[in-house]
């Protein structure tokens, strides 16, 4: 019995630690932000749509380019991910919970 308990706590940790916090919480503040975004976009005059419609005409844009779109892509992709990655990196491991 206290093997399952034991067991059950480390698994919830595990979801908390996976989420960043208790997941109901996380996928509220989700749903909030995700509303801020959505009103900010429909004030500049975008919708569900209209994005889809961008990022379509962006794929049939970088498919008639061909491949220098692509390693154009790639290459900003990497000059950000030099960036990005390690203060990701950074922030999770300071986030870390201490002692496991």
């Amino acid at each position: 019995m206290a093997q399952e308990s034991l067991d059950s706590q480390r698994s919830q940790n595990y979801v908390q630690r996976f989420f960043g916090g208790p997941p109901l919480a996380v996928v509220g503040r989700l749903i909030l932000l995700s509303i801020l975004v959505g009103v900010i976009l429909a004030a500049i005059g975008l919708d569900p749509w209209n994005i889809i419609e961008l990022v379509q005409r962006l794929i049939e844009h970088i498919w008639n380019m061909g491949f220098d779109t692509v390693r154009w892509l790639w290459r900003y992709f990497l000059l950000g991910a030099v960036i990005v990655v390690p203060i990701w990196l950074l922030v999770r491991l300071a986030k870390a919970p201490r002692g496991l």
